[in-house]
C-alpha cells in the first residue's frame, strides 16, 4: 500500500505575515470605478493579451502618459 505524504506547509506564519506587510507598503491603491460591463469588457482583454486586470491597466496608463507627453 503506498504511504501518505505529510504536507510541508506550516500555516500562516508571523515571518509570512511581516514579509507580506513589507511587500505591501511599497504600494498604494488607486480605486477606480466602473459598471459592471465594463469591468467585463477590461476583464477580456487583459485576458486576451495574457495579462492581469491591474498590469493591463498599469501598461495603458504607462503608454498613455507617454503618448500625451510627445505631443506636447
Amino acid at each position: 500500500m503506498e504511504e501518505s505524504k505529510k504536507s510541508s506547509y506550516n500555516g500562516y506564519t508571523d515571518a509570512r505575515k511581516e514579509a507580506n506587510k513589507r511587500y505591501i507598503e511599497k504600494f498604494v491603491e488607486i480605486k477606480v470605478r466602473t459598471t459592471p460591463q465594463h469591468r467585463e469588457i477590461v476583464k477580456a482583454h487583459a485576458s486576451s493579451t495574457d495579462e492581469s486586470v491591474n498590469s493591463f491597466i498599469i501598461r495603458a496608463i504607462d503608454q498613455t502618459i507617454e503618448r500625451d507627453n510627445q505631443t506636447k
